[in-house]
């Protein structure tokens, strides 16, 4: 494969990168990565990567940009209010980069579709809201030995973590089981300040885009926190993987997907 003139231009400050260069941003032109959920998180993740170049960007999420999307789901402007919020994300990463092709699958993820909507892709952003949809994730990603990154944000706080197949504890080695349903407050109820999902789906953009290229530490093992009021970032090692995780241990007992009920916009397990 050899670059245009204009890929060059394009991608000149990652070809004289010597972590990435010319090879480098080849695996990433040759990369696909699955974005679930096109909201706060998945917004500035999907448009990272795509700035990045990576060939092939999935965007799943079943509902339509509302008017208070906006303050924080940056992928979406404000003559997109009432359309399908893959649609808008398309249109944007399209006008974008042209390098890049986006698969658009506008539906709930449930037990039922989440491995056929995976299953090609190299590496998945949880860019969701709610927990049943993250153990959902994080259970589909095991089973299928999917790396991906976990990210949530509530207020003024956010957290991320990175799980790669046979390197480290999944999200249920951390968190076990999805709260009671009202045991944690919603973002509606508790609200959220825009940035922090840029700084985290950043971060979340940050993390595919090293493990394509193969450079860096990832945040396999680790949760990383971040509190924007205190400007405090804080790196916690995480439990080596149990073998008594009921997923990903040694004889575990999930060995079907569960749909738990759904809670609208839960924040994140702080």
């Amino acid at each position: 494969m050899a670059f245009t003139n204009e890929q060059i231009e394009r991608y000149s400050r990652h070809i004289i990168l010597k972590e990435v260069g010319a090879k480098g941003q080849k695996k990433l032109l040759n990369a696909s990565v699955l974005i679930i959920g096109a909201g706060g998180l998945g917004a500035p993740a999907a448009m990272y990567l795509a700035a990045a170049g990576v060939g092939t960007i999935g965007i799943a999420d079943a509902d339509e940009v509302d008017l208070s999307n906006l303050q924080r789901q940056i992928i979406h402007a404000t003559k997109d209010v009432g359309k399908a919020k893959v649609l808008s994300a398309k249109e944007t990463i399209e006008e974008m980069n042209p390098d890049v092709t986006v698969n658009t699958y506008r539906t709930f993820v449930t037990s039922e579709n989440i491995m056929d909507l995976i299953k090609d892709y190299d590496f998945i952003i949880d860019g969701t809201d709610n927990f049943p949809a993250k153990f959902l994730i994080n259970d589909a990603c095991v089973m299928a030995k999917k790396p991906f990154s976990h990210a949530g944000i509530i207020r003024f706080q956010g957290q991320l973590m990175t799980y790669v197949p046979g390197e480290g504890p999944c999200y249920r080695c951390v968190f076990k089981n999805p709260p009671p349903k009202d045991a944690v407050p919603t973002c509606k109820q508790a609200g959220v300040i825009g940035a922090m999902g840029g700084v985290i789906g950043s971060l979340q953009a940050m993390e595919a885009v090293k493990y394509i290229l193969g450079v860096g530490q990832l945040l396999t093992g680790y949760l990383l926190t971040y509190d924007a009021l205190k400007m405090e970032f804080r790196k916690v090692k995480l439990p080596t993987k149990t073998d008594d995780c009921e997923v990903c241990g040694a004889n575990p007992t999930i060995t079907e997907l569960i749909d738990y009920e759904q809670a609208e916009c839960d924040g994140v397990g702080l």
